[in-house]
């Protein structure tokens, strides 16, 4: 797990201002997702982003077609994706986090809005809770509101050449 010196920067309170973002977020695992959701509240509101919208999908391995649909919408200058993915017994857990990582990425690229990856791909739930922290903890859910932004003032300075 990366420490707090180990984590991209945020961009400075307030920075966000007026920026539309989205948000997708799987329902299985909820209390982990719901933890996470509360992470991007608080990542939001610092930057003074507006959550535009908030999309649930079953799973993680739908969260890049509602992503796709929302990127697609106009409503919305950036995404975060939120949800937990826990190792079990099978390879499905390889299959899921997988597939919504490089469904996700192909998002960003095929759109050009971009997407604060907030999945949780952990061993345990230990794992996760230990990324879906409250306040003044590590939250996953509250990096990835603060890469979205990032990366919508970044989109934003281009198309504004």
């Amino acid at each position: 797990m990366a420490s707090g010196d180990q984590r991209a920067g945020r961009p400075p309170a307030g920075a966000g201002a007026g920026l539309r973002i989205g948000v997708v977020r799987a329902t299985w695992n909820p209390e982990i997702v719901d933890r996470l959701a509360a992470g991007v509240e608080r990542g939001l509101d610092e930057l003074g982003a507006i959550h535009a919208t908030e999309v649930t999908v079953p799973g993680c391995f739908e969260i890049p077609l509602a992503a796709r649909l929302l990127a697609g919408s106009g409503q919305v200058d950036a995404l975060v994706v939120i949800g937990a993915v826990i190792r079990g017994e099978t390879t499905h857990y390889e299959l899921v986090s997988g597939g919504a990582a490089q469904g996700v990425m192909a998002v960003q690229l095929e759109t050009g809005v971009p997407v604060g990856f907030g999945l949780v791909t952990v061993e345990n739930e230990e794992q996760a809770l230990l990324r879906s922290e409250g306040p003044g903890g590590h939250n996953v859910g509250e990096d990835a509101a603060c890469v979205a932004v990032a990366m919508a003032l970044l989109a934003r300075d281009f198309l504004a050449r």
